[in-house]
C-alpha cells in the first residue's frame, strides 16, 4: 500500500518540480481540495474505526475463554487497525495546514504506527484465512491442533508482527522532517540513484493486493465446496460471509492499487504530463479514503456478522447501557449445545473458525 504519508506527500512535492525542463505543474487545485476533503474523511474513519475495533477488543478481553487461532487473529487484527487509526488525526492535521508541527520523533513514530497498522491488518487477515483453510480442508493434519495450538498460535502472531515491521522499515527509516520554504514537512526521502522508490511501489502492490487476494481466492475456493457438502444449517451463512470477505476486500483495495501502479509508471517516466500528474493526485484522494475505510468494516465483517460475537457484543451493551439495550434478546450461542452427535470431533474447531 502506498501510504498517504510516503507516496502522496512525495507526489505533491514532486508536482513542484518541472517536467522536461519546463514550467512546474500547477497542482494548486488538487492541494486545495485535499486540505478540505481529506481531513474530514480521515476523522470520520478514525471515529468509526475506533469505536468498532474498540468494541471488538472489549468483547475478546472480557469473554475470552481459552486460546484459539481465530480469536488471536481477530484480536491482533483489531490492534493493527487501531494502530493505523491512531495515525490518521496526525495526517489529517498535516494535510489541513500543510505543515508538520509535531517534530522529528513523532514523524517517525506516526509513520511507524501507520505502516505497522496497515501491514499488520493485511497479514493477520491472511493468517486468519489460512487458518480456516488448514482447519477445514486439512483438519486432520492441522499444525494448530491439540497441545501445540497455543504455542504455535503465539509464535505465528509474533512472526506476523515481525514481518509487518520488516515490510515497514524502509518507510520508517527514510521518513524525516525537512524545512521547505519555511514550512516543516514530514516526508519520505529515499537515497537518490537507488531503487528504493520503485521497490516501495512494487512492494505495496504485491503485499497490499496481489498476495492477500490470491490467498483469499485460493483458500475460500477450496473451503466453500466443503461447507456446501456439510449438513449444517449455517453453511449458507458461512459461505455468504466468505464471499463478502473476498468481494469487499477486492472492491475497497483494487482501485487504490491501480492508482498506485499508475503512479509507479509515472515515476518511471511514462504518462509524464502535468495533466496525468494532477489526475493521479486527485484520484488518490478518493481511492485512498475508500481503502482506508476498510479498517472500519473489519469489525463488522469478521466479528459482528457472527452470531456468537453479536451476542457477546449485545451482552456488553446491556451491561453498559441497560436502559437502551435492556430489552435486546440474546440468542443462545453456546456451540456445545448446538452441536449434534453426528458432527465429527474436528467439527468443533471447524465451527469456531467459520462462525466466529
Amino acid at each position: 500500500m502506498a501510504t498517504m504519508h510516503s507516496n502522496i506527500t512525495t507526489t505533491k512535492d514532486d508536482c513542484n518540480l518541472s517536467l522536461h525542463g519546463f514550467s512546474p505543474c500547477n497542482n494548486t487545485n488538487v492541494m486545495a481540495f485535499s486540505r478540505v476533503f481529506l481531513p474530514s474523511l480521515y476523522i470520520i474513519v478514525f471515529i468509526v474505526g475506533l469505536v468498532g475495533n474498540g468494541l471488538v477488543l472489549c468483547v475478546l478481553v472480557k469473554y475470552h475463554k481459552g486460546s484459539n487461532m481465530s480469536d488471536l487473529c481477530l484480536f491482533n487484527l483489531a490492534i493493527s487497525d487501531l494502530l493505523f487509526l491512531i495515525s490518521l488525526p496526525f495526517w489529517a492535521h498535516y494535510t489541513a495546514i500543510s505543515e508538520w508541527i509535531f517534530g522529528s520523533f513523532m514523524c517517525h513514530a506516526v509513520t511507524a504506527l501507520y505502516m505497522l497498522g496497515f501491514y499488520g491488518s493485511i497479514f493477520f487477515m491472511i493468517l486468519m484465512t489460512v487458518d480456516r483453510y488448514t482447519v477445514i480442508v486439512n483438519c486432520y493434519t492441522s499444525l494448530l491442533s491439540k497441545h501445540r495450538s497455543v504455542r504455535v498460535s503465539i509464535t505465528l502472531a509474533l512472526f506476523v508482527w515481525a514481518l509487518s515491521l520488516g515490510a515497514s522499515l524502509p518507510t520508517i527509516i527514510f521518513s524525516q522532517v525537512k524545512n521547505e520554504s519555511d514550512e516543516w514537512k514530514c516526508k519520505v526521502e529515499y537515497p537518490q540513484e537507488t531503487a528504493w522508490n520503485s521497490f516501495t511501489y512494487i512492494e505495496l502492490n504485491i503485499l497490499g493486493l496481489i498476495i492477500p487476494l490470491s490467498v483469499m481466492v485460493f483458500c475460500y475456493s477450496r473451503i466453500i465446496p466443503i461447507l456446501m457438502a456439510m449438513k449444517s444449517q449455517k453453511k449458507h451463512k458461512a459461505v455468504k460471509l466468505m464471499l463478502v470477505l473476498v468481494i469487499v476486500f477486492f472492491l475497497f483495495w483494487t482501485p487504490y492499487n491501480i492508482v498506485i501502479f499508475l503512479m509507479f509508471l509515472h515515476h518511471l517516466g511514462y504518462m509524464s504530463t502535468c495533466q496525468w500528474e494532477q489526475d493521479l493526485n486527485m484520484a488518490m484522494q478518493w481511492v485512498e479514503t475508500i481503502a482506508f475505510s476498510h479498517c472500519c468494516l473489519n469489525p463488522i465483517i469478521y466479528a459482528f456478522v457472527g452470531q456468537k460475537f453479536k451476542n457477546l457484543f449485545l451482552k456488553i451493551l446491556k451491561e453498559w447501557f441497560p436502559v437502551c439495550f435492556g430489552h435486546c434478546i440474546i440468542i443462545n450461542s453456546d456451540f456445545s449445545e448446538r452441536r449434534t452427535s453426528k458432527m465429527p470431533s474436528n467439527g468443533q474447531n471447524l465451527n469456531s473458525r467459520i462462525y466466529l
